[in-house]
């Protein structure tokens, strides 16, 4: 909807005893805004919440608190995550002595390894030597063979018991580092029994209390910005296109009716809001806020035109049609119009502030003279 800012307007009626009224279009400085409602919201805002299922054993926070990065604000009592923390500590410290040298698993390859050498050199020895009676023709070829074929498999086996040796300390290594992520994600998982502050803020709203079974998502405490509060607003669609950054904006909070805050466009959000089925815009204070609890329901006019000398009448003088009675005719004529408020319109052409224009639709109006001050009309 349209709306109009008028200043000191003086419409003067004929007798109420008539039942007719007229009246003069007046010209008169008007600024054209946006009405849009909202909220207060702190900047920052974030919900605190659990992490984990589990009962709430301790709060160490009351609404209005201020709070510092990483505070403990309040612990939940699951004994799962505290076992499965423990026995990940417990197998990771086995991994880890599985990969020292006197692991038995290692000591017993490592002896494997000492024998197999043993036999490989003795075999070697014993080939060299049966080599030189081959040489020399005291012994016959398949002698030498059978030796030579007796070197080859304990050579063979030592390597494989090198092998089995590396096989051994690289599966305890990679152990070693399945359990220490292990431990590290239960640890990490037992910590988020501590549910703590992501940043500084003001406690806005405690939504738990110590004995209430959290699961996890649960919303424990709402968390913003003591020092930064601004108007969240919703604008439709008809109206979006007409909203820039840098607007200025009268405030009015629903609780302090009487009381207009001057504020500024300082952001609108990029994408429809389908939840509100609106575009959301913010707007900063300029005057200030001496009223801060946040969610608090506002009205703001935002000033998007500025009509000079506009040509004004009151809103019950013109029918849904667009036309107007002039005094001393008897069709109606069509007017252009621009601006329409449930009060005012600014008319364009087909009348001037001479012409005399009267009306039948009094109910709104029962009074001699009408004076409209500084206010917001709608």
């Amino acid at each position: 909807m349209k709306n109009l800012i008028i200043i000191t307007i003086i419409l003067g009626f004929v007798s109420c005893g008539k039942k007719t009224e007229e009246t003069k279009p007046i010209r008169k400085d008007v600024t054209e805004t946006v009405f849009a409602s909202g909220i207060l919201e702190a900047k920052g805002t974030y919900y605190l919440t659990a992490q984990v299922e589990g009962y709430l054993v301790n709060i160490n926070f009351e609404e209005g608190d201020l709070v510092e990065e990483g505070k403990i604000l309040a612990v939940i009592d699951n004994k799962e995550s505290g076992f499965n923390t423990q026995s990940a500590n417990e197998l990771y410290k086995l991994a880890q002595s599985n990969t020292q040298a006197n692991a038995p698993a290692l000591a017993q390859a490592k002896t494997s390894i000492d024998i197999a050498k043993q036999k490989m050199d003795q075999d070697a020895l014993q080939e060299q030597r049966y080599k030189k009676l081959l040489e020399s023709n005291s012994i016959a070829r398949v002698e030498y063979e059978n030796i030579s074929l007796g070197y080859q498999t304990s050579k063979s086996n030592y390597e494989a018991a090198l092998e089995n040796y590396k096989r051994i300390q690289r599966d305890a290594e990679q152990q070693l580092i399945n359990n220490k992520a292990s431990r590290d994600v239960n640890t990490v998982v037992l910590g988020k029994n501590q549910i703590k502050a992501v940043v500084a803020g003001k406690i806005y709203k405690k939504n738990k209390q110590v004995g209430d079974f959290v699961r996890k998502g649960d919303i424990i405490a709402t968390i913003g910005d003591a020092q930064n509060i601004y108007a969240k607003i919703n604008i439709d669609e008809s109206n979006i296109s007409r909203i820039k950054i840098g607007q200025e904006a009268v405030i009015q909070l629903n609780t302090q009716k009487n009381k207009n805050y001057m504020g500024v466009v300082t952001e609108i959000y990029p994408s429809f809001d389908e939840t509100s089925q609106s575009f959301i815009a913010k707007i900063a204070f300029k005057d200030s806020l001496d009223f801060k609890i946040i969610n608090t329901q506002l009205q703001t006019n935002i000033m998007v035109g500025f009509q000079k000398n506009a040509l004004l009448i009151p809103r019950n003088y013109i029918d849904f049609g667009g036309r107007v009675q002039i005094k001393g005719q008897k069709e109606k004529i069509k007017v252009k119009t621009h601006i329409v408020s449930s009060d005012w319109v600014q008319v364009l052409g087909g009348i001037d502030e001479n012409t005399i224009l009267i009306t039948e639709n009094i109910a709104s109006n029962q009074i001699k003279t009408s004076e409209a001050g500084s206010s917001l009309m709608k």
